[in-house]
């Protein structure tokens, strides 16, 4: 079965999206989605202006009092379950947003000594230890012990970015002196020296009491909401140690089958490669390069070489654990790691993840659905609009119905590449053919058994019907700055 994942949100969507998602259940059904990624449910900090991402209470799914109100900003506990609940009526697993990293919105401070460290490279020093008092306690009054009595205190995290001495606020990055000691681990990306911190108050993973707690975490949240897989956020800062024992509990004590995809952000599939290698094959990565390779394609026009589309991408190294995306939340217009893919080649980038024969493809909510939302840069409200992807819901079918058998590629042209999809026994699959520059063709020989076959665009960009001849060859063609995919016109 060719499996397909949406992530279901972007970063500015508004609504009650547990309901909105249930209600559009049979919708994506019908277009062959196989699974969604929906936001973290978790409470949050900002409350309903929060994400998900400025995680406060992990047990608070929109049930408790807490930060403004009871729901999160996509919806309550009731609604999210139900939500799940009608998903896997319909055959679509869903994969729970997990934020690990840092915990935001303390509810008590602490007197605790520090050390500053430069922003550039953590492991350089620029302070003498100091005493400060810092909101470093979770007690969360509004749930009152309920699922879980664990108190968070300051020997359950590494770092911190604000603190107070006497009565001055300093920011920055300040190395937490706990019981585990008063360095960062080592076990994480070395970027800026040691990339351990990255906001809030940073988990401290080397406390045996914090390991416990997530694995009680993680076993309460899954046996509540019956979620398929996790998605795990920013895999650069957390210790591959603790993260290595944690999802070997899930895998052999909670559920073998729970699919786990992990965002180690790194354009550069041989450095997400190393960090693949320490997990034993349990997790899958988003194709980051792969990404890059798209957003340049599309800067780049007719310049850009498409032969070299899935150059160092991470589903040409490891196929089978890569998970291949267009845009997400994060490359979105207005976000800091904005690297939108321009609309034009939106089509193109879509046809090769998801017509190819290997990839895993997550397709993005704005893509399918359209979104339009504000912001301000630089002082000054920004507008975006984000047009719903008109071909999309035709590749979503084409996957289903035709990419299926072997590959051959045709990837001979810079401007114009192709691939071939045979099929399975006696039905044809299709020949995809793309172009970044002027009109294009490729003469192709599909063998004696598909002599004499009419073909047709199945997405319509292209009017004329192809034969082959007594040979099976034809030549097929696809408009300039385009995709069309030929089918056999008998099996539409």
């Amino acid at each position: 079965m060719n499996g397909v994942m949406i992530q279901y949100f972007h970063w500015y969507y508004k609504g009650k999206l547990w309901n909105e998602f249930a209600e559009n259940i049979k919708y994506l059904k019908s277009l062959g989605i196989t699974a969604a990624w929906l936001p973290p449910a978790t409470k949050c900090n900002l409350g309903l202006e929060g994400r998900g991402y400025d995680i406060y209470d992990p047990y608070d799914l929109g049930e408790f009092d807490q930060k403004g109100g009871i729901p999160t900003r996509y919806g309550t506990k009731e609604e999210y379950i139900i939500a799940i609940e009608k998903a896997h009526e319909h055959g679509i697993a869903v994969y729970a947003d997990i934020v690990l990293n840092h915990r935001m919105g303390a509810d008590e401070a602490e007197k605790i000594k520090v050390h500053q460290v430069d922003e550039k490279n953590r492991n350089k020093i620029i302070s003498e230890t100091f005493e400060v008092t810092a909101h470093t306690k979770f007690t969360f009054p509004g749930r009152n012990g309920k699922y879980s009595d664990f108190i968070w205190d300051y020997n359950c995290f590494s770092g911190i970015d604000i603190v107070r001495k006497k009565d001055e606020e300093l920011t920055g990055i300040f190395k937490i002196h706990n019981e585990y000691g008063t360095e960062w681990t080592g076990a994480v990306s070395h970027q800026f020296g040691n990339y351990d911190y990255l906001m809030g108050a940073d988990v401290e993973y080397r406390n045996p009491h914090v390991i416990q707690e997530m694995k009680n975490w993680i076993k309460w949240y899954l046996e509540t909401t019956k979620a398929d897989g996790l998605r795990l956020d920013a895999l650069k800062h957390l210790s591959s140690d603790f993260l290595k024992e944690w999802i070997t509990y899930i895998k052999t004590e909670l559920n073998p089958n729970c699919f786990i995809m992990g965002e180690f952000w790194k354009d550069d599939a041989e450095m997400i490669i190393s960090f693949y290698d320490k997990m034993d094959d349990q997790i899958s990565y988003f194709d980051v390069p792969l990404h890059y390779n798209f957003h340049r394609a599309s800067e780049e026009g007719k310049n850009y070489d498409l032969t070299k589309i899935l150059e160092g991408s991470f589903l040409e190294q490891k196929p089978v654990f890569s998970v291949s995306f267009v845009e997400n939340h994060d490359t979105q217009k207005l976000q800091a790691l904005e690297s939108a893919v321009h609309e034009w080649f939106k089509p193109i980038a879509y046809a090769v993840i998801l017509l190819s024969e290997d990839a895993y493809p997550c397709i993005f909510y704005p893509d399918l659905f359209g979104a339009e939302y504000k912001d301000h840069v630089d002082g000054k409200e920004v507008h975006v609009t984000m047009p719903k992807i008109q071909a999309l819901p035709e590749l979503l079918i084409a996957r289903q119905k035709f990419a299926v058998g072997e590959q051959i590629r045709y990837f001979d042209h810079p401007n114009c590449i192709a691939w071939v999809r045979k099929g399975t026994g006696e039905k044809f699959g299709c020949v995809t053919i793309i172009s970044n520059g002027n009109e294009g063709f490729k003469e192709i020989n599909l063998g004696i058994e598909n002599a004499h076959s009419k073909f047709k665009d199945f997405l319509g960009h292209r009017v004329e019907q192809i034969t082959t001849d007594q040979a099976g060859k034809a030549v097929f063609f696809v408009n300039p700055r385009s995709v069309s995919v030929w089918i056999k016109t008998d099996d539409d």
